[in-house]
């Protein structure tokens, strides 16, 4: 449960950050971005461990 509302979230900074991306270069707010970014790319290392340390590595 925890997973899927943080790769939710994930989602919804990425988004939100595209589509301040996609703004002119007057209309964008570099504050905004610089957060959305940091928040982003924390939500989605959070999730890559989460996702690593629930994989099962057999031998053979």
């Amino acid at each position: 449960m925890f997973i899927s509302l943080i790769s939710i979230v994930s989602i919804v900074l990425w988004v939100a950050l595209s589509q301040e991306l996609g703004k002119s270069s007057k209309e964008r707010n570099k504050q905004k971005m610089i957060t959305l970014m940091s928040a982003g790319s924390l939500s989605t290392v959070i999730v890559t461990i989460s996702l690593v340390q629930n994989l099962q590595f057999y031998s053979l």
